[in-house]
């Protein structure tokens, strides 16, 4: 029954907790137990410090010094990540010269904070927030957050050398997994001081331009070019930096998620801009008079009103033809226009495109020849081979993976992720499928897992609390998929060059939380 009421209803302070709290001391959920769960405080802090004190990892003997393929040198080496294409299929190429294939992880950084507003009952650990702990803790829209596995680093190495003693640690795991490559929303000064190969994030937001439909911008606005050279300047910092082998100038734009057309969203929620102007031009060079240009769209339209005012009326398959005609145009100006800026600033490193929310349309596709390579995210149990091949097709460049992972719900968190199996080692034989297919694949040029850690078990800002970390909480490796990982990157080059069979030992593939 709905309860009708004038008054507010009360904010529930202290939520019902039958049992008990439900993270324990260390962050981990109370309520399961599994293979390789931390038991307390002191066992994770002596691992953690075996770890540091550990030898560290060393690449393999067929690897170049920055993880390419020793034994295929293509040339001398231009100092800088490059792409070619070989007569067989592309490669990157690193600085030396080696072909490369880019295998990489997400958000290398310490990425575990939950989201504890009006939840202190449900934490058996919520220390002070001025003291030795203070780092833990963070805001987001005016809610707590606390980052656990921040805590664990701290309690083994002390509140001034954690965050140190963390990047020497996470690069580390990388080299012992054999990836090569520090991927997006990764803290990367640690990879470049290191001469690790990463990638690093942008993200476009006008200061002066207005945004016409979701987060489009009014490209054809005089402020848009302005804001592309404010945005473009962020990469001054990395010019010169030999580690790195690109940037992706976005990721996942809203207005590639709608089922309409970028003209037609404008048109629906923009009552007066330039883009709206530049459509008008563009329709009267195909229809001289208000008359042919209605008696093309099959419906009574005139270009004062197309220019400006509120749209409210259904468009025709005629009109659809052409607003998809013009928001090609809108895609082709906006990238070109980014992608000029970034080049003045940085003339050396690869534009990786904007990490697409899986495979695009065509008239989104042809607006993206200022690339180097295209980039999506793909959730599938294998890259889509036709689709990259119709990628490369249009757009003569590789595709490279910028998201992708497999959970479960064996370890004590309460979602597997996107893509779900039922264990660990079916992770690790997902993982393998996933990598090796997409190794074998001559359109494509590298995969990137996301992401590093675990979500905690209590949700993120958005209540994600997934199973699709390397590692967990308490920086411990979840050992199938580490395997699994190690095994598939040590072949990778030879899998990549035909001389190896990719893995096929498939696991059971569960419904995918969404998609």
């Amino acid at each position: 029954h709905m309860l009708d009421t004038a008054e507010e209803i009360a904010v529930i302070q202290h939520p019902l907790l039958p049992q008990r709290a439900l993270l324990d001391d260390l962050g981990q959920s109370t309520f399961h137990n599994w293979p390789g769960k931390t038991p307390d405080v002191e066992t994770m802090i002596a691992n953690l410090r075996d770890r540091a004190n550990g030898t560290p990892a060393a690449c393999p003997a067929h690897f170049s010094r920055w993880g390419g393929n020793a034994r295929h040198k293509l040339d001398e080496g231009t100092g800088f990540f490059r792409v070619q294409k070989t007569s067989d299929r592309w490669w990157l190429v690193d600085p030396d010269g080696f072909a490369f294939w880019s295998a990489g992880i997400d958000s290398v950084r310490v990425d575990t904070s939950a989201n504890v507003h009006l939840l202190n009952d449900a934490l058996n650990f919520l220390p002070e927030r001025d003291g030795k702990y203070r780092e833990i803790f963070s805001t987001l829209q005016g809610q707590l957050h606390v980052n656990y596995l921040a805590a664990n680093l701290i309690r083994a190495f002390g509140d001034k050398d954690w965050h140190r003693t963390w990047g020497r640690l996470a690069l580390d795991e990388l080299r012992r997994l054999r990836f090569n490559t520090v991927g997006n929303w990764s803290e990367w000064s640690f990879a470049s001081r290191e001469a690790f190969p990463y990638v690093r994030p942008m993200h476009f937001t006008p200061e002066r331009t207005e945004q016409i439909y979701r987060d489009f911008p009014d490209v054809f606005h005089p402020d848009f070019m302005v804001d592309a050279q404010s945005y473009a300047e962020t990469l001054a910092d990395t010019r010169e930096d030999p580690a790195l082998i690109g940037y992706f100038m976005m990721n996942e734009p809203t207005w590639a998620f709608s089922s309409e057309l970028p003209a037609v969203g404008m048109l629906y929620n923009c009552q007066a801009c330039e883009t709206r102007n530049r459509l008008v031009t563009f329709l009267k060079e195909k229809y001289a008079s208000d008359h042919e240009f209605s008696r093309a769209w099959q419906m009574p339209v005139t270009y004062t009103h197309l220019k400006e005012g509120e749209w409210r009326e259904p468009l025709t398959k005629e009109a659809l033809a052409d607003l998809e005609a013009f928001s090609e145009m809108m895609v082709e100006h906006y990238f070109s226009t980014l992608a000029r800026a970034c080049r003045e600033v940085d003339p050396h490193h690869l534009n990786l495109g904007i990490r697409y929310a899986g495979v695009p349309p065509v008239w989104a596709v042809r607006g993206m020849q200022s690339f180097d390579v295209f980039s999506m995210n793909n959730y599938r149990e294998k890259v889509p081979y036709a689709q990259t091949k119709e990628i490369h097709d249009l757009l003569q460049m590789p595709v490279m993976i910028g998201e992708w992972h497999f959970g479960a719900l064996d370890v004590g968190l309460p979602a597997s992720g996107i893509g779900h199996v039922r264990t660990q080692a079916d992770r690790g034989r997902a993982y393998r499928i996933y990598l090796e297919d997409a190794a074998a694949n001559p359109y494509c040029v590298g995969t990137h897992w996301f992401v590093l850690y675990d979500q905690s078990a209590l949700g993120r800002f958005d209540g994600e609390n997934y199973n699709i970390g390397f590692l967990d909480i308490c920086h411990q490796p979840h050992e199938p998929l580490c395997v699994a990982a190690i095994a598939s990157h040590e072949q990778l080059y030879e899998v990549a060059r035909g001389e190896v069979v990719p893995y096929e030992d498939a696991p059971e593939y569960l419904p995918k939380l969404y998609l």
